[in-house]
């Protein structure tokens, strides 16, 4: 599993647990596929570590057995040694006969289907209200003395009978989701976005077709199959959302079977997966139809699963985990963006998360790109999808990326963990065992590596603990100190890592438009207007434009270098065979989709910057631009914090001054003032200052 998606993960978990003390709810939002259940189990291993007077109550769906999923997954992580605290515990409506159910005391995460606590519900008939009461009251009026905290999975479902019982018995409230209801105030203290997930090859990106034929979307999965057995080793499987009611018998028999049955689909497997088990349907006679319907879902979440083609209505919007899916196409139209961006995420995982840096780079694209139809992202913003012109390899020869990252304090040379607290040992104030491991999980990553690794006994391990304040401060400073810290981005062999644009990649529609025609990207739709996050990138993007496509180069020898691509050749021009070449610098735009081209800085923990623009002009140079802008609307100074924003660009800054020595790439931060540019000009280790005139002079 790859670093970064490990310490995203990590580093949501440890801002949770840093939150817990202060507030008494929180909500974490996390998308679908990126482990958020993974990360509720390591969230209440690291507190039951340090206090194992908290039990957690895990409130879950009902449907789709998320209950069981959920409580076989933490039993797998306690199991496996993984997160070895947490205890868990169905509670389940076959745990005693007819009478009021009894629920043990003796577990520390308990899992509750919704459902089971309702009106008429036998938890309702007073079983809930003891077990509470046992798991609080006082040792001496024959309690346990636990806190309990609740955990609302999937919080954007109501769960008002648990809402009552809130103020008795539950210290703390925590909600988890994809998609937190934000009418009821399930507002996130703590998220990882759907761009991070990605980044971080957690979850796939995804292609939106414009096509609203089912046909469209069966042949795409024919073409996909055979390269997602060969590269992946898994089968995938298309799924089909259909709507309910009548609707979805005319749907069945009118658009979606008929497609099947068509003569070039005949090799498919599909299985029909609906609210009543006596309308599930199969052609898959040799495996499926020999399995229990309530076994169906089972047996097509496996990647050896034959099944290609699963049709369902809205039973595995949440809570069923199926990585092998590449492919969804919507026919119903659900109103609602919420259950759009629960069925999307079941299309969003990756399926080699685990191994991912081991595929070959074909592999890893295909293993990061999901296909969807029938879905408007939120406000109705469309998704373009873009690839690199027509001959993408030289366009990937002719851009080759250098980018650097910010090492811990185990890299530095002149750093000895067991002579630096030797040398540093002592403490301010004692401290528990408790505090220790309360400390140490709020760390990084690094500082937790860094302890473990130095500590092979428990006398080590207290020491490192003693002292890790100051560890922490001494690991902040070195990673501030990009001189030292900052090294280019090496693969295992140490060789320098190059990077370049993807082939493909995709962009939000967010206006701010510019048609483009002799740049790196072409849409897959054919269409030259691409669009721009701010008016500052639309901006710039013009004058690179300008740039790039009114530059005069001179070849004095009068005959073309026979090394260099000129853009002319890519772009289908006809090469003039004479003194002046009209010759367009190669440039475009670095969609964070997919893109390898990245620099970590460090701002109060370490990060990763996109530049914004890429440009290559006629002597092979590299510019790498970052755009900002301090020009800002009247609606958008309430949550902008200009003190965090000055920090920021120092802090890339001081980033690219040493990337551009490292890499000997040259790298700007043109900033938008009111109308004027001030723009920033770092390159072999030097920094200047240049004016919008100065900056176009530079290229000619």
């Amino acid at each position: 599993m790859l670093k970064e998606a490990v310490e995203l993960q990590q580093n949501a978990v440890s801002k949770l647990v840093e939150l817990i003390d202060e507030r008494d709810e929180l909500t974490f939002r996390a998308p679908t596929g990126s482990g958020k259940t993974y990360m509720m189990a390591d969230f209440m291993n690291r507190i039951l570590e340090n206090d194992d007077e908290v039990v957690f109550l895990v409130s879950t769906l009902s449907k789709g057995n998320l209950a069981q999923q959920n409580f076989d997954k933490f039993q797998e992580y306690k199991d496996t040694g993984r997160f070895k605290f947490i205890n868990p515990f169905l509670i389940s409506s076959e745990i005693s006969g007819e009478e009021a159910l009894f629920v043990p005391t003796n577990y520390n995460v308990y899992v509750l289907p919704r459902d089971l606590y309702k009106k008429g519900g036998r938890l309702m008939q007073g079983s809930m209200d003891n077990f509470l009461q046992n798991m609080t009251l006082d040792e001496w009026l024959g309690g346990k003395n636990k806190k309990i905290y609740l955990i609302k999975d999937e919080c954007h479902v109501a769960t008002n009978n648990l809402d009552t019982l809130s103020n008795d018995y539950f210290e703390k409230i925590l909600n988890f989701s994809a998609t937190p209801k934000l009418s009821r105030n399930q507002i996130p203290d703590v998220e990882i976005t759907d761009n991070e997930a990605v980044n971080a090859k957690l979850i796939k990106y995804v292609e939106l077709g414009d096509e609203e034929d089912v046909g469209v979307a069966i042949n795409k999965f024919e073409e996909v199959k055979e390269q997602y057995r060969n590269l992946l080793g898994v089968n995938p499987c298309l799924i089909i959302q259909i709507s309910n009611q009548d609707k979805a018998d005319y749907e069945l028999n009118n658009i979606i079977f008929p497609e099947l049955n068509k003569a070039e689909h005949q090799d498919l497997k599909w299985m029909l997966i609906v609210d009543k088990d006596d309308k599930c349907d199969t052609n898959d006679t040799f495996k499926a139809k020999k399995l229990p319907v309530s076994k169906w879902k089972d047996y097509a979440k496996e990647n050896s699963s034959t099944i290609d083609i699963i049709i369902f209505k809205m039973v595995i919007s949440e809570g069923w985990d199926i990585p092998r899916a590449c492919m969804l196409f919507q026919m119903r139209d659900s109103q609602s963006k919420q259950l759009d961006e629960q069925v999307i995420g079941r299309v969003r995982r990756n399926p080699r998360l685990l191994d991912f840096e081991d595929l070959s780079d074909e592999a890893q694209k295909l293993a990061m790109t999901s296909w969807v139809w029938g879905i408007i992202p939120d406000d109705g913003k469309k998704v373009r999808n873009v690839k690199l012109f027509d001959e993408p390899q030289d366009f990937i020869n002719n851009i080759q990326i250098k980018t650097t990252v910010i090492n811990d304090l185990s890299k530095k040379l002149d750093f000895n963990v067991e002579q630096y607290l030797d040398n540093n040992s002592g403490h301010d104030h004692y401290m528990s065992i408790f505090e220790m491991f309360k400390k140490l999980n709020k760390a990084d990553s690094e500082i937790r590596k860094i302890c473990y690794d130095y500590s092979d006994d428990y006398q080590k391990w207290w020491k490192f603990n003693e002292n890790i304040d100051k560890i922490i401060s001494e690991n902040n400073k070195y990673e501030c100190d990009y001189l030292t810290s900052m090294s280019l981005n090496k693969d295992e062999n140490g060789n320098d890592v190059i990077s370049s644009f993807p082939i493909e990649s995709m962009y939000v529609d967010n206006g701010n438009y510019i048609n483009i025609n002799d740049w790196v990207w072409r849409r897959k739709d054919g269409a030259d207007k691409f669009s721009f996050d701010s008016e500052a990138e639309r901006e710039w993007a013009n004058i690179l434009q300008s740039i790039s496509t009114t530059h005069i180069k001179k070849i004095t020898t009068g005959k073309l270098n026979p090394n260099r691509m000129y853009s002319s050749n890519i772009f289908g021009e006809e090469v003039p065979e004479r003194l002046e070449e009209y010759d367009k610098y190669l440039w475009g735009k670095n969609y964070i989709s997919n893109s390898d081209i990245k620099f970590e800085y460090y701002l109060d923990g370490i990060h990763s910057s996109y530049p914004d623009f890429v440009m290559v002009d006629n002597k092979n140079r590299l510019h790498l631009f970052e755009v900002k802008s301090v020009n800002f609307s009247n609606s958008q100074n309430a949550n902008f914090d200009s003190e965090s924003y000055k920090r920021k660009v120092d802090e890339l800054r001081k980033c690219y001054l040493v990337a551009s020595n490292l890499t000997n790439q040259i790298f700007y931060l043109p900033v938008l003032k009111d109308d004027k540019w001030n723009i920033i000009k770092l390159e072999d280790g030097n920094a200047s200052t240049l004016t919008l005139e100065m900056f176009r002079d530079s290229f000619v």
